[in-house]
């Protein structure tokens, strides 16, 4: 850290290399965890998943939905092609406010605790999700209806926005240094088996259900599910306790007043950076789950309990590999997993556009899953890496906001950018060149940002570096 500079009392998650600048009095440190394992760990871990797979079951099911008959149900005004876009421009609300509810919860986080932003999140979400499927069609109340539906998107994406940070916080915060990318990395399979939940459903009634019963009452039995998965999250969440260095902030009364302000005045440059880097990996899972199941029954003539089957594998696939490369990240550091799998989706992307078009549910199963390894790649580590870039008294909001900031980039205009590309009757080569063009502006995005992992910290220790870690170190590397 430069002389001179504030020093937050707080260091990040990461441990810090000595300061360059000699203090007085050198403030206390919080604990870097409670130094958990085995089941204690493994119960906080279990507690975080399941709440991320709760809160993503209730996102993944609108997506789904906006595919397959949202469009004719709630704007059937339009014709085929702009039924879809309004139906995943609805989709896309949802990505929008994701950024404000992570800096609402943010606020809750930073300045109350990480563990009642869980309990808010997921109740938010899961009251809004029931309520989609209560809305009713166009048919019966005109224009009201794709109104409630654009306004109850919106909450489940305020929802959502708060999820994260504190989940991912709950782990991060608890576990050993040298694992914690292992349990940090378990809300980041909340994701994969909140899809295989949603879509599981949505493929169980697709096909004992003719077109009709689907489109008039099937699709909606997945929305009122949601409130008995909610109530379950809440069961498992209620018990669970406070982080250690959020208990250290309190105690020593140095919580951030204004979180939010701190963050855009002070590491405005890294929450851009993050946003950016995080935006493929957005924009490759949803043009996998949402814009390809929309193309391929519409285009190809794939029967959607096909397509919903192909995805379910890649998806499953993607969440069994999510601890093993979090423990790579422990080993070899964040950003060169981070690198690999934006260059891993660079040249994957027209291979993905090709198999597609191939219409065998096999072919396309491996694009599928080749595209969601590149992502997973990168994501996988993520939870350990953005809390490690921000000091805990700025942490939930900074690392929500960022993480969240990369779903509007990447994840709200996808469907809609790639359903608009991909219209006519030739390969949408279009789609592959914009995928490619979004993991080559989050690689350079990467490349930018520092290296926190364990390893890393060790090394500029033993070399003498006197830089903190984390928002500092990119705003004033040296």
């Amino acid at each position: 850290m430069w002389c001179g500079m504030p020093q937050d009392p707080s260091p990040p998650l990461a441990s810090p290399a000595p300061e360059a600048c000699p203090t007085p009095s050198p403030t206390p440190r919080p604990p870097e965890g409670d130094g958990r394992t085995g089941p204690g760990m493994l119960r906080l871990a279990t507690a975080s998943l399941a709440g991320t797979a709760i809160e993503f079951y209730d996102f993944f099911v609108y997506g789904t939905a906006a595919a397959l008959v949202l469009g004719p149900l709630f704007f059937p005004p339009f014709s085929p092609l702009a039924g879809t876009l309004a139906a995943f421009g609805t989709f896309g609300v949802g990505f929008l406010a994701r950024p404000l509810g992570s800096a609402v919860f943010g606020h809750i986080g930073d300045r109350y605790g990480r563990r009642p932003v869980l309990l808010a999140s997921l109740l938010l979400t899961g009251l809004a999700t029931v309520a989609v499927g209560c809305v009713p069609s166009y048919g019966s109340i005109g224009m009201a209806a794709p109104v409630l539906l654009l306004l109850l998107r919106f909450l489940q994406g305020l929802g959502l926005g708060g999820e994260w940070g504190g989940a991912v916080l709950l782990t991060a915060e608890h576990a050993p240094e040298r694992r914690r990318g292992l349990w940090s990395s378990f809300p980041q399979m909340g994701p994969a088996v909140g899809f295989l939940l949603a879509n599981g459903l949505m493929l169980g009634l697709s096909a004992s259900l003719t077109d009709a019963q689907f489109s008039s009452w099937g699709w909606r039995v997945p929305f009122w599910a949601a409130g008995v998965l909610a109530l379950a999250g809440l069961w498992l969440r209620h018990s669970v306790e406070e982080t250690p260095q959020f208990r250290a902030l309190a105690a020593s009364d140095r919580r951030a007043e204004a979180p939010l302000a701190e963050v855009f005045r002070g590491h405005w440059r890294l929450l851009l950076l993050t946003g950016g880097a995080l935006a493929v990996g957005y924009a490759v899972f949803y043009a996998v789950t949402t814009w390809s199941l929309a193309y391929a029954t519409e285009h190809l003539a794939v029967n959607r309990t096909t397509m919903l089957a192909c995805i379910m594998v890649a998806v499953a696939i993607k969440g069994l590999v999510t601890p093993l490369i979090a423990m790579l990240g422990d080993r070899y550091g964040r950003r060169p997993l981070c690198l690999a799998g934006c260059a891993l989706c660079a040249v994957w992307m027209f291979p993905l556009v090709a198999l597609l078009r191939t219409a065998d549910p096999l072919l396309m199963t491996v694009g599928f899953t080749g595209a969601l390894l590149g992502m997973v790649t990168m994501f996988s580590v993520v939870a350990a890496y953005l809390p490690e870039l921000y000091a805990p008294r700025i942490r939930c909001t900074g690392a929500a906001v960022g993480y969240n900031l990369g779903g509007v980039l990447g994840g709200a205009l996808t469907p809609i950018v790639a359903t608009a590309l991909a219209d006519g009757s030739g390969p949408p080569w279009g789609v592959g060149l914009y995928l490619t063009g979004i993991a080559l502006v989050s690689l350079v995005c990467f490349a930018l940002l520092p290296e926190t992992g364990p390893a890393a910290v060790r090394k500029r220790t033993a070399a003498g570096r006197g830089t903190e870690t984390g928002a500092a170190e990119v705003a004033a590397p040296g």
